[in-house]
């Protein structure tokens, strides 16, 4: 009988048919023989984890609350409204990425794009992303690193896809020139190229230091990261309103990156170079100085696209200028005022720039434009005057028919909008601005509709 589990064993049978323990064999003998036999803990493993998930990753949280805390002020500015085409209007104003307004000269829309998102959703899913990878690259890296890291990739993915806008290529070429480029001009907004960057960064990381990681790691980072990859080339390849081009875009950097830059090993007590300090101070204040600059420029949206502009191309016109028309004409009318109020000429340079930069849409809104642009260049040679030169009586009668020029312009224009704005999908979703009243000075505030 087997003493372990009370089975009957045949006199010659050396071990028990029922549970493998070998005849005669007392219970503690049996269980001491299991204990030896199972594998041992990967303890290198755990000493690996323990020293790496002990570290903090605080600018991962950090760059989570920034996210949100920004798309609660779009959604406040876009009036808690859901509606997509008063949303997609604010998101231009804050800064999304639409190449003819970086075409203008706004260059910081290549940074502010990554902290937007286009919907609770599209929020929810970006962050739970960064909630899951950010800690790992941020322990791995270290947080200077990280910071870097996120940003770089983030505007590389941006980059991406304002050069991915090529409509000969979309519509020619084949499934793969349509999955990376565009066929015409949209606003793209989201921290998913970021995201993508960090996943090209540990992706790189498990490949290239596998000898040196434990057997856990070695299959959550390298090729463990692939699935994940391509699920989310699948899923673009499936759905064409996601910008592919800024997802590569951020993955390519990414994985460029962990290919120079070491990580911080376990227990390794060197200090950050003061280098990676510098470009973490640099890439934040990047970003702070992005945000001002959309503060400078954000004249709120007056003029909006309607759902029917963001849905549909009209035939014989070419709606994808018609974001960059709305924010010219915007930044033309709020610089025309601020620009008189204030007396600086500078205030009114870029918005003549950004006019000039818009392309034709058709002979009636051009003519429009044209003529806004007119009346900036008078303002800004009013402005540029001495003050004692502004006083005299020539001075002060150019004023009264220069703000009498733009007042008989803002009636034409509203009509024009009302008339014939919904052929390009135009709305007025808020009073226009109102030019300042004439007086000697012309320092009158005037309303602005906000």
């Amino acid at each position: 009988m087997c003493r372990n589990c009370g089975a009957l064993i045949g006199a010659e049978e050396q071990s028990c048919g029922q549970c493998g323990a070998t005849a005669g064999a007392s219970m503690a003998a049996q269980t001491h023989l299991a204990a030896t036999e199972r594998p041992p803990l990967d303890r290198d493993a755990m000493r690996f984890a323990r020293a790496i998930l002990t570290r903090p990753a605080t600018f991962t949280f950090v760059f989570i609350i920034a996210n949100v805390f920004i798309f609660l002020l779009t959604v406040f500015a876009a009036g808690g409204t859901s509606e997509e085409w008063r949303f997609n209007a604010v998101l231009i104003a804050y800064g999304a990425k639409l190449n003819s307004l970086i075409n203008a000269g706004q260059w910081w829309r290549f940074v502010t794009p990554v902290f937007l998102h286009g919907s609770f959703v599209h929020l929810l899913m970006n962050m739970y992303g960064l909630w899951i990878l950010g800690p790992y690259v941020e322990r791995l890296y270290g947080s200077a690193k990280f910071v870097f890291f996120w940003v770089l990739t983030g505007i590389c993915g941006v980059l991406a896809s304002y050069m991915a806008v090529r409509p000969a290529l979309h519509n020619t070429a084949g499934p793969l020139s349509r999955f990376l480029f565009r066929a015409e001009d949209a606003a793209s907004v989201g921290a998913s190229g970021a995201l993508f960057g960090l996943i090209g960064v540990l992706f790189v990381f498990g490949i290239k230091f596998r000898h040196e990681l434990p057997e856990g790691f070695k299959r959550a980072f390298g090729t463990g990261m692939l699935p994940t990859i391509l699920i989310n080339i699948f899923i673009g390849y499936v759905f064409p309103f996601i910008d592919n081009s800024a997802h590569m875009g951020g993955l390519a950097a990414g994985a460029l990156l962990a290919l120079f830059v070491g990580y911080k090993r376990p227990h390794e007590r060197a200090e950050v170079a003061v280098l990676w300090h510098v470009l973490q101070v640099a890439a934040l204040a990047l970003v702070v100085l992005s945000f001002f600059m959309v503060w400078r420029h954000y004249s709120g949206p007056p003029l909006a696209l309607t759902p029917e502009a963001l849905q549909r191309v009209l035939p014989g016109n070419n709606t994808s200028n018609v974001p960059a028309y709305v924010e010219a004409m915007n930044a033309g009318q709020k610089a025309f005022i601020t620009g008189l109020n204030k007396m600086d000429a500078a205030e009114i340079d870029p918005a003549i720039k950004q006019l000039e930069s818009v392309p034709s849409l058709d002979e009636k809104p051009d003519a429009i434009r044209n003529d806004l642009k007119a009346l900036l260049v008078r303002a800004r040679e009013f402005a540029a005057q001495k003050p004692e030169q502004r006083q005299n009586r020539r001075a002060q009668t150019q004023l009264k028919e220069l703000l009498s020029d733009y007042q008989a312009w803002e009636k034409s224009f509203d009509e024009w909008v009302k008339t014939d704005g919904e052929k390009y999908g135009l709305k007025l979703s808020e009073p226009q601005p109102t030019a300042p009243e004439a007086s000697p000075s012309a320092t009158q505030s005037p309303s602005n509709g906000k």
